[in-house]
């Protein structure tokens, strides 16, 4: 992005970066690119924190009011100038990139998705079909537009509509368009906060007087495509605030599970993971493993695949290690690990991801088929012994080694606990007893209204032991099938809600005082 003068200093350049209407996700490559490059990000703050996960480490971020583009970009640095939606939307576009055309600095111009098109396309409104092939955008935001130039489109997408709601119904109609033309009004446009309204010119404005800004009107017949392609806020979990008691690592596949349901994950770690107090046995264990004690290595957790790779590669070691070896995985998510370190496992449950379901399909130790006896198993210092003594019965014999400390987590922050304790959270879901126990020590009790769901009977049972109302079960323990769950409960809820005609709320929105949309 960048060049060199010919006085061999490095030449600074701008870049006007469109990061479309609020879906981090809608960003294109090229935007990827630049921000991943930059050396200066010049963003309002309210945006840099839905972006900032695709910034430069390194990058300064300037808010725009203390920033000059020219400035930045003759000091040599390469300045991302972020815009929401599509540059070529933005009256701050026309402005800035003049400053720098006239003060000879290179710049380019990054399109976005534009809030024009990608806020009615997540409220499903196609804003040209096969009756309506014209769409004309209007920027109401200063008020005073001759509707009368404009009440003969079939399609209006109007920007800034949310202070000029009353304005500009009242224009359109005087200008000629029925009072029963169909209106969409979105609010929080492709966000999880996203709200759209049904209405008519008539009735808008009374059915928005308290919608939250920005909002984006469209007018026209098309606005009846809404009933058939509605898929955004359709979703089972739409909006939903879920709790996860896990650390950003374990929690990465389930928290984007959640994200496709329309949830918005909240990832709390319970424990925190240490390395075992004494290193002694871990590394006889290493060592027995690369000359040929084991016959097998089992893994119950994602945990202990971390731990052994962490001392493979303190000792120079890879997945070749494990030529010769045949390997255990407990369920899904460790196989996957041991899958991504390098090592296919040979064993796996059928049915029930725990350690019973690994010794239901355990085979017995034979002299004749196994030329050695002994299974190495690295886990935490709190596992049980069902697995040993199942080994144990079957003829083997089993090294369990300690390959690290699981400890009690610091409390999370206070607004999440607040959050935890009034019912800020939609749902929660426990993925063992000890999650319930350690949430519940470190951060205090879900609320009432919280949905709380759980992977399997035994994390259930310790639920209801701290008095939790268990309302979803997973029908298999794996993390996928509980988030499965939650969003079939999910679905259900909003079901029955259409059907009463009741207004769709959250279960954070049942508690006493929560704020409710209008």
């Amino acid at each position: 992005m960048s060049g060199v003068t010919a006085s061999g200093e490095r030449q600074g350049r701008v870049a006007f970066v469109g990061v479309g209407p609020g879906d981090p996700e809608l960003l294109t490559l090229r935007a990827v690119r630049i921000l991943g490059a930059a050396d200066a990000i010049v963003v309002h703050e309210t945006m840099a924190p839905l972006f900032s996960a695709h910034f430069n480490p390194a990058a300064e971020v300037i808010g725009p009011a203390g920033a000059s583009l020219v400035t930045l970009a003759r000091s040599g640095k390469v300045v991302a100038r972020v815009l929401g939606g599509d540059p070529g939307l933005s009256c701050a576009l026309t402005e800035e990139a003049k400053v720098c055309a006239r003060s000879k600095v290179p710049f380019e111009i990054v399109p976005g998705v534009s809030s024009v098109t990608g806020v009615p396309g997540y409220a499903g409104i196609p804003l040209i079909d096969g009756k309506h092939r014209d769409a004309v955008v209007v920027d109401a935001q200063e008020g005073g537009v001759d509707w009368s130039a404009h009440a003969g489109a079939a399609t209006l997408v109007i920007l800034g509509a949310e202070n000029t709601m009353g304005e500009i119904a009242k224009g359109l109609m005087v200008a000629g368009r029925s009072d029963t033309t169909p209106v969409a009004v979105t609010s929080m446009g492709t966000t999880t906060e996203q709200y759209t309204i049904d209405s008519t010119l008539a009735k808008v404005a009374s059915d928005t007087k308290h919608l939250e800004s920005p909002a984006l009107l469209v007018v026209g017949d098309v606005v009846r495509w809404r009933e058939k392609l509605s898929w955004f806020e359709t979703k089972p979990l739409f909006g939903w605030r879920v709790l996860v008691p896990r650390t950003k690592e374990q929690a990465a596949s389930l928290s984007d599970q959640l994200r496709s349901y329309g949830a918005v994950p909240d990832e709390v770690p319970t424990i925190s993971v240490e390395p075992p107090r004494t290193p002694q046995q871990m590394e006889r264990a290493i060592k027995g493993l690369v000359t040929g004690r084991y016959e097998w290595v089992i893994f119950t957790s994602t945990n202990a695949v971390r731990a052994v790779r962490e001392r493979f590669e303190q000792y120079g070691l890879d997945a070749r290690a494990f030529a010769g070896l045949k390997v255990a995985a407990v369920g899904e998510q460790t196989a996957a690990a041991l899958v991504e370190f390098g090592v296919k496992p040979d064993l796996t449950p059928k049915d029930q991801q725990s350690s019973e379901g690994l010794l239901e399909v355990w085979p017995p130790y034979d002299k004749d088929l196994d030329p050695i006896d002994r299974v190495l198993l690295p886990r935490a210092d709190i596992a049980t012994e069902t697995l040993v003594a199942g080994l144990t019965d079957l003829g083997w014999e089993c090294d369990d080694v300690t390959a690290y400390r699981t400890v009690r987590a610091a409390p999370p922050p206070a607004p999440i606990r607040e959050a935890i304790k009034g019912g800020g959270f939609d749902a929660v879901l426990f993925t063992s007893s000890s999650t319930v126990r350690n949430l519940i020590g470190i951060a205090g009790k879900p609320h009432n209204v919280t949905v709380i769901a759980c992977i399997g009977p035994q994390t259930a049972h310790t639920a209801e032991e701290y008095g939790l109302r268990v309302d979803v079960m997973a029908d298999k323990p794996s993390v996928g099938a509980l988030a499965e769950a939650l969003a079939e409960y999910g679905a259900k809820r909003r079901a029955a809600q259409v059907e009463a005609g009741d207004p769709l709320r959250k279960p954070s929105e049942m508690r006493r005082g929560a704020r409710r949309r209008k």
